[in-house]
């Protein structure tokens, strides 16, 4: 009761008339319910009702009876752009239960277990998006006013970023009103691209932040005349957009990670708990891509072969194999200090809930296994030929969705993790795949229309 009370004074302070009841869909899309603040009591004890079979991924159909999202007071999180109304991430119920299809319901029963285990989920992840505006035929160019950004290699380039400066000090600020601790933002290797840094958290916590960061992006980018786009990758010479992860476990009781040792022989800095849980990821990381890049167009990102290095900028930044490395970014997971990981394959389209509900569960397995990742693969991965690393035993990250999606069939952990999501996930995702193979592209009109 005494935080019903807190979020009350704290609702009047901050001079909020409206609240947003947000949660997602399966694929993560931010979905809302506004109501006017004088709810408040009946947000928290029974929720914003709604027909479940509207959203995406439900499990529900048109004679389900409704659902209800029913706001976390933790997530209180006022709209810098918008200073009268308040988003909580919400969770769903059904006749007065708890909905397992909810994406966050599920991330939070994943996470149980892992507290239940004696640790906490500690992650950092890194929101690259696109500014686009649409040309009068629909199609699609980098958000380019002053038309100084087409740099075949514009990262961090100073005049390439200039026109976005507003937009992105707006955007920081925002955020940091909010106390994400952002640390720095900048131009990323594509035209039209970037990138904002801010603190990491516990897995819930930061799920719910990317979630907002994609409702904010949308919002000021249209101050700007832009289009804000999360799409992983929207220009096919381009590179594109990842969400990569930071991640540590830390103890449940002391908050102390554990994953650094630094007499570790590997001489990267890491416990046997760390290569343990690294161990996990990387045996069932064919399976984790199924939802860390679910869509079609997530796989025009993580390229084989000549694909690595076809990007104007010289290379794609992404990974193509699974394996980890010291701190080199052509590695799936990269170690960027001790006991510190990156996992580059996560794709921006990644809905945050299942996918780090999947991540910690295939981590959690590999410490439960014991299972040892083997050593370090140091260099330039980008430079092996696909004989080196066949003779190596490395194996291929999946090359389309449909690739992924099997893999996903056959994990039972991953699957796990997804719960009662998985099935209806698998399923859409299949349609996905069949939807985009029927299609006509300008690239086949191109090439065939007087070919013969």
């Amino acid at each position: 009761m005494a935080e019903r009370e807190q979020i009350r004074k704290q609702l009047a302070k901050d001079n909020i008339d409206f609240l947003l009841a947000q949660f997602v869909d399966i694929h993560g899309a931010a979905k809302v319910k506004m109501v006017p603040v004088d709810s408040l009591d009946a947000m928290i004890d029974d929720g914003a009702g709604f027909a479940g079979a509207a959203v995406w991924g439900s499990g529900q159909g048109p004679h389900s009876h409704d659902m209800l999202a029913r706001i976390d007071l933790q997530s209180y999180t006022p709209l810098p752009w918008m200073p009268n109304t308040a988003r909580f991430a919400s969770d769903l119920f059904v006749d007065g239960e708890s909905y397992p299809f909810c994406p966050r319901t599920n991330l939070k029963r994943v996470l149980t277990e892992v507290r239940t285990a004696g640790y906490v989920f500690n992650v950092g992840m890194e929101p690259e998006h696109f500014l686009v505006t649409r040309n009068e035929d629909g199609t699609i160019a980098p958000w380019n006013p002053d038309h100084v950004d087409h740099l075949a290699k514009p990262c961090y380039d100073f005049r390439s970023m200039a026109p976005a400066m507003a937009y992105l000090q707006d955007l920081t600020s925002s955020l940091n009103q909010l106390g994400w601790g952002v640390y720095q933002t900048d131009h990323e290797d594509a035209n039209g691209q970037y990138e904002i840094n801010f603190d990491f958290k516990d897995a819930l916590t930061t799920a719910d932040r990317v979630t907002f960061f994609k409702m904010a992006t949308s919002q000021i980018a249209k101050k700007y005349g832009a289009i804000a786009t999360h799409m992983a990758k929207p220009f096919a010479e381009q590179t594109g957009s990842g969400l990569h992860v930071h991640f540590h476990l830390a103890d449940v009781e002391t908050g102390a990670g554990v994953f650094e040792d630094r007499s570790d022989p590997r001489g990267l800095g890491c416990s046997q708990i760390a290569y343990h849980f690294l161990g996990g990821v990387l045996d069932h990381a064919r399976a984790l891509c199924a939802v860390t890049s679910p869509t079609v167009n997530c796989y025009k990102r993580l390229k084989l072969g000549t694909g690595l290095t076809s990007n104007r900028s010289g290379f794609t930044w992404t990974p193509a194999f699974v394996s980890y490395g010291d701190n080199n970014r052509t590695q799936m997971i990269r170690t960027a200090g001790p006991g510190h990981f990156e996992d580059r394959t996560v794709s921006a389209g990644c809905n945050p809930y299942l996918g780090l509900a999947a991540y910690v569960a295939a981590g959690m397995d590999g410490i439960a296994r014991k299972l040892d990742p083997g050593e370090p693969n140091l260099g330039n991965m980008y430079a092996r030929s696909l004989e080196e690393i066949a003779a190596a035993g490395t194996q291929i990250l999946p090359q389309s969705l449909s690739e992924a999606i099997d893999e996903l069939e056959q994990d039972k952990i991953v699957r796990g993790a997804l719960g009662v999501i998985a099935d209806e996930f698998i399923t859409l995702k299949k349609q996905e795949w069949e939807t985009y193979l029927g299609q006509v592209s300008a690239w086949e009109v191109d090439q065939y229309l007087t070919f013969f």
